[in-house]
């Protein structure tokens, strides 16, 4: 039934003259992946010409096996815990059971369709990806904020490395010896002290990684999920967006209602309005 309002200026009239950007990464076997979670496993149940049907059509179907954290993925509140509580004080141990999360898993996750503000940390330095084992400072942060959009509250925050240029090089991405770039816990607090309504970066864990540390420690994911209830997307794609020059746009972003899950894999899509 047509609510009679007029459609010229709609949002799909403007969605036609906008670049839309594919912000995660293909998931398929071998990916890079933190050696933290199961790994992502593909394979075909069933082949075309195992069954036939009676007008010659078949069909071929997969099984998939997967942790939550791999690929591009939405980290849930209840990923983390300090002390043994999780976000809001929560005893982790009266939420969590064999069938997963009572509270905070991933299906609680609303679909984000708002304003996104890339930080391009690599740009900053004049690098197409910073070296392995840089910490993103608050003043880094800060500076990015200042030569592009500036951060409002509620706002998507995606840091840009670089380093999903190097998604070919599992290795090397990581960051098992080099170590890899990401936000420090000073990063952190200035995400969370403007407000920011989620967060986002190109590698495996939203976190400086030292080299030869691993994730031993991930005290930014304690900041952000734990102490401010912040969610983070992991390894996206974020170089399409910086070699664009796209400081602000339209962020869609919906993870796999998982319910009782601590992530999902996610297909943010960026939307950036040419005028």
């Amino acid at each position: 039934m047509s609510s009679g309002k007029k459609t010229t200026g709609a949002l799909w009239e403007r969605a036609a003259g906008a670049e839309v950007f594919d912000l995660a990464q293909p998931m398929r076997r071998g990916m890079p992946q933190s050696p933290n979670h199961p790994p992502y496993r593909m394979l075909l149940e069933r082949r075309h010409g195992d069954m036939v049907r009676a007008d010659g059509g078949s069909a071929a179907n997969e099984l998939i096996v997967t942790g939550g954290h791999v690929g591009t993925h939405v980290d849930a509140l209840a990923h983390v815990s300090q002390d043994g509580y999780v976000h809001g004080g929560v005893p982790a141990g009266n939420v969590q059971g064999h069938e997963g999360f009572s509270a905070l898993g991933i299906e609680e996750f609303p679909p984000y369709v708002g304003r996104g503000v890339l930080l391009d940390i690599a740009r900053l330095h004049g690098v197409a990806a910073l070296p392995a084992g840089h910490e993103v400072t608050a003043g880094e942060l800060a500076a990015a904020e200042r030569a592009g959009a500036a951060v409002r509250p509620g706002d998507a925050v995606l840091v840009a490395t670089g380093w999903s240029r190097l998604w070919h090089d599992a290795d090397t991405f990581v960051g098992t010896a080099g170590g890899a770039p990401g936000p420090g816990v000073e990063a952190a607090r200035w995400l969370a002290d403007r407000g920011v309504g989620l967060v986002g970066g190109e590698t495996i864990a939203f976190e400086h990684i030292a080299p030869g540390k691993g994730h031993a420690t991930l005290p930014v994911h304690r900041v952000l999920l734990v102490e401010a209830g912040i969610h983070i997307v992991e390894t996206m794609r974020l170089y399409g967006l910086a070699d664009a020059g796209a400081d602000e746009f339209l962020l869609v972003l919906a993870p796999l209602p998982l319910v009782g899950a601590t992530g999902a894999p996610a297909r943010p899509l960026a939307v950036v309005e040419r005028g």
